[in-house]
């Protein structure tokens, strides 16, 4: 059975992920600054993005996402383990997102996050986070 505790330290890293989320689908690319650790490690290269430290990413997405006119994040499947003050998980993502251009087309993206967090003194925060692609169609 688990403690208060541990029930509330896996719905802030759920909540964590969501902001994630959230932060990138309002192109409020600031707001990333209160999920990630300012060293975290990002790896999108299973969709073609780019990996590196927390800074260089961030830089990274708000200079591609604006090419496309919409896209949206839809998680699921939140799997967080707790272990004292660092965690783990790993959340489904299905993430369609609109081609620029004359002939509108969708990119439809499934993938899964794979997230390291530490407790910090501000609450949790990503240290990690690697994309693991499923499925990548254009229609």
């Amino acid at each position: 059975m688990l403690s208060l505790a541990e029930i509330s330290d896996r719905l802030e890293i759920q909540q964590l992920v969501v902001d994630y989320s959230t932060a990138i689908d309002t192109r409020h690319f600031d707001g990333l600054d209160a999920v990630f650790t300012p060293d975290a490690y990002i790896d999108y290269t299973a969709l073609g993005g780019i990996e590196g430290r927390y800074p260089e990413v961030k830089a990274w997405l708000a200079e591609v996402l604006p090419n496309f006119p919409m896209y949206a994040h839809m998680l699921g499947n939140f799997s967080v383990r707790v272990e004292g003050d660092t965690a783990a998980s790993r959340t489904i993502c299905f993430n369609p997102m609109v081609l620029g251009g004359e002939k509108e087309q969708v990119m439809f993206c499934g993938l899964w996050y794979d997230d390291e967090f530490l407790r910090t003194a501000a609450g949790w925060r990503m240290t990690r986070r690697v994309e693991t692609k499923c499925f990548q169609k254009i229609l």
